[in-house]
């Protein structure tokens, strides 16, 4: 154990020799824990490897997980990256000193240790005056967040004494951090900037700066099988308090409901105000319901409540995923090492027919009566963009030639391979459908917390792709042969032939009609609020 020396600094002036003896530490290979406006990190010296080393060791933390270099002037960044691109540049003057991170290729003056052993490097310039006065004082300094590995990051002092001490060479005490999450990470190592971890800098922030920016699957989801950490906090578990953590999906009636009829939870989570549905359970808020950055400040002292007060299983209900929600959901989702419950008692609702039937009028309705809709068109499209992850995967199956030296799909290419024979055009619809079918589930039961009356998938191959399953109930749209007919003409500005050999492909209107629980006729002299009359009364109107 290490004689851990504390140290209060709270104000650059008046604790300056205590940041002066902070610095010196660093300065000779000590690691030392230090306040930023985000969470407290572990601090070393950047370039020192065996001073690096110290803080996987005082955290138990895996070394194959990067770190992130502190700087206090972006000056320094050019002796940590190879190549500072001009987006960087914008990046830093927008929101340098800041919560945010930048991905670059690194230097190799950077030790393995501190890059996770990656070519790339992570660097951000704190915004916290004692951190910046820190690091001025010493040097451009690695640090991860200074919590034991896995176990949520401290935001407050009493929280890094309690984890730091006898691991680390000095503690400073610099009050509680403002904004509650660690920073945003954006890697800009690649042909489109990608969002590898949300934080106190929305995407939304950086799109306003550089237009495209991807978002990476790894923020919602865990890493896949063999697929590297680019960026710290992508472990599939992390975050995590003692007690075992599930996400609820739900209105605060349905999460109640569902917390209160399962006996398993003696912890909840919830927002402010809400406590009073809970009965005898313990109880810990974080934050408001509209208010993500209230919930952003709060969360990780929530989760170490639940320990404080003796949880052993907790339910938290599930957040937005707006602007700094999505920062929050981030962290929420992998303190629970991704369990969920979807406790909704509204329905997800399965919305298909033949092409030209009429499904787009009667989705404009749903929406007027209160249901998101999700296209599932629109969302092979988009999973097949320029530069979409999803063209690596359709490129190993089919041949890396079918996307062009711009990132772009060979569309008929990939047609001319895939349709070539029915075994192909299993393999496309193997790839494509569970792909399409994740995304939609996703945006419906986003909807759903965020109060849709119902979630509807749109699609023509809700049968085939066997999205079906995950419906509580299906809507068929049905209109005679004639008037689809017209309706593809006009709508694709194509020929009679090419729009009856469309059609041909296509199963009868029995194939729909029976296997749904609802038909509505697209078509006059019949009214689409007619037809959904039976519909909204037993699932709308409750």
């Amino acid at each position: 154990m290490k004689n851990t020396l504390k140290l209060k600094t709270i104000d650059v002036n008046e604790d300056i020799e205590n940041i002066k003896t902070a610095a010196e530490i660093l300065r000779n290979g000590g690691i030392v824990a230090i306040p930023t406006e985000t969470v407290y990190g572990l601090a070393a010296d950047a370039f020192n490897g065996e001073a690096v080393k110290k803080i996987f060791e005082a955290k138990g933390r895996p070394q194959d997980n990067p770190l992130i270099v502190h700087i206090s002037d972006f000056s320094q960044i050019y002796s940590i990256a190879k190549n500072v691109p001009e987006s960087a540049k914008k990046l830093a003057e927008k929101f340098w000193p800041g919560p945010l991170t930048i991905i670059l290729p690194k230097k190799d003056e950077i030790p393995a240790e501190t890059s996770g052993g990656l070519d790339t490097v992570a660097i951000r310039m704190p915004s916290n005056k004692i951190a910046n006065k820190i690091i001025s004082l010493s040097c451009p300094l690695a640090a991860p967040s200074a919590n034991i590995s896995g176990f949520p990051s401290p935001t407050a002092f009493e929280h890094v004494e309690a984890d730091m001490t006898g691991r680390a060479d000095a503690v400073c005490d610099g009050g509680d951090c403002e904004v509650g999450v660690e920073s945003t990470v954006i890697t800009l190592v690649g042909e489109v900037p990608t969002l590898l971890r949300p934080g106190g800098v929305t995407l939304e922030d950086l799109q306003s700066v550089l237009g495209d920016v991807r978002v990476s699957d790894a923020v919602l989801n865990p890493l896949k099988n063999g697929e590297t950490a680019a960026s710290p906090g992508m472990k599939y578990k992390h975050y995590s308090p003692k007690a075992e953590i599930t996400v609820v999906r739900g209105n605060i009636g349905e999460f109640a409901q569902f917390v209160n009829n399962t006996s398993d939870f003696d912890g909840v989570m919830c927002f402010n105000g809400e406590e009073k549905y809970f009965g005898n359970k313990i109880i810990v808020t974080f934050g408001s319901e509209n208010d993500s950055f209230s919930q952003a400040r709060r969360l990780f002292d929530a989760l170490r409540e639940l320990d404080e007060r003796g949880a052993k299983k907790a339910a938290v209900r599930s957040p937005s995923k707006d602007g700094v929600g999505l920062a929050v959901c981030n962290r929420l989702y992998r303190s629970a090492a991704f369990r969920f419950v979807n406790a909704f008692k509204r329905p997800i609702v399965g919305l298909t027919g033949q092409t030209g039937a009429g499904k787009g009028y009667v989705g404009e309705y749903l929406k007027k009566l209160g249901c998101y809709v999700c296209d599932t068109d629109k969302i092979a499209r988009q999973i097949t963009e320029k530069n979409s992850p999803f063209l690596g995967i359709l490129a190993e199956n089919f041949g890396q030639d079918i996307i062009d030296e711009n990132g772009e799909l060979k569309r008929n290419l990939l047609a001319e391979r895939a349709f070539k024979n029915k075994d192909e055009q299993l393999k496309l619809n193997s790839l494509m459908h569970p792909e399409i079918i994740g995304i939609s589930l996703e945006r419906c039961y986003d909807a759903l917390g965020n109060g849709a009356s119902a979630a509807v998938i749109d699609a023509p191959l809700l049968f085939e792709c066997g999205a079906d399953k995950y419906c509580d109930t299906v809507i068929s749209v049905t209109a005679p042969e004639k008037i689809r007919l017209e309706r593809i003409m006009k709508r694709d500005s194509i020929t009679q032939e090419q729009a009856k050999r469309r059609m041909s492909v296509q199963h009868d209107d029995e194939f729909y009609t029976e296997k749904s629980e609802f038909t509505v006729r697209s078509y006059g002299p019949y009214d689409i609020k007619q037809e959904l009359k039976t519909f909204k009364d037993k699932y709308l109107n409750n």
